[in-house]
């Protein structure tokens, strides 16, 4: 989302970026009305006229610049002169060589990139080049690390039957501890089904029986069931 009165090209022109995801502002409080403050205060400092502030929402960072609703429009029509503002490096990029090849396309172009947490104009000199080849590989790793902790958490879980959330099975319940335990009514519903299953009783039957009792099934449930508890005997 573009918020801005004058966006025209020709003349430089001076803009801010922020970007965030849910899952981001939830957790770590990143806020757009934060990032947004942030740029307008750097701007002021540095005798910058803000022409607009690009808005992200809900948009990855592991998705290249070019190819964002709002950053890559943006990046596209910048010329000479031009000036764009970040708060963070992971705001702009979570990929090294995203990293390098916007900055190196903006150098050739005549564009200055200031991201605040490194200082300003990364793309001045040898010095900040180096440091932002640094940066977005070591923000690029850490999102791996993190990813990977996320994989090994989950699969530790899993094999100690914790609850990782989405539906409860059939015949289970959400422990206090986060582990699955057995619901003892609908674990005596199962034997039951298997029991009907066994005698020639339809899905549709076995399903219409265990609603009477109370259950909330369907016939495509008891079956989803029945294939489970064969698995595991």
């Amino acid at each position: 989302m573009l918020q801005a009165d004058n966006l025209t090209e020709g003349d430089m022109a001076v803009y801010g970026y922020c970007r965030v995801s849910t899952l981001k502002q939830a957790s770590e409080g990143e806020s757009l009305d934060v990032q947004r403050r942030q740029i307008e205060g750097y701007a002021h400092m540095h005798g910058f006229a803000l022409d607009g502030v690009v808005v992200e929402e809900g948009v990855s960072g592991s998705i290249p610049v070019a190819e964002r609703p709002a950053a890559g429009p943006l990046f596209a029509k910048l010329t000479a002169g031009d000036i764009v503002i970040a708060p963070k490096l992971d705001r702009l990029f979570r990929s090294a060589l995203d990293a390098l090849k916007v900055v190196e396309d903006l150098k050739a172009r005549g564009v200055k990139l200031h991201l605040l947490d490194l200082g300003g104009d990364i793309a001045g000199n040898g010095l900040s080049k180096l440091f932002l080849t640094i940066s977005a590989a070591f923000a690029e790793a850490e999102r791996d690390r993190i990813r990977e902790r996320v994989a090994q958490v989950k699969a530790d879980q899993k094999a100690r039957g914790r609850y990782l959330g989405g539906k409860i099975p059939f015949g289970f319940r959400a422990g206090a501890g986060g582990e699955l335990v057995e619901d003892p009514s609908e674990q005596a519903a199962i034997r039951e089904m298997e029991a009907l299953r066994a005698s020639g009783a339809p899905l549709r039957a076995i399903a219409d029986t265990m609603r009477g009792k109370g259950f909330k099934i369907s016939h495509e449930g008891v079956a989803g069931v029945l294939r489970a508890r064969a698995a595991l005997s």
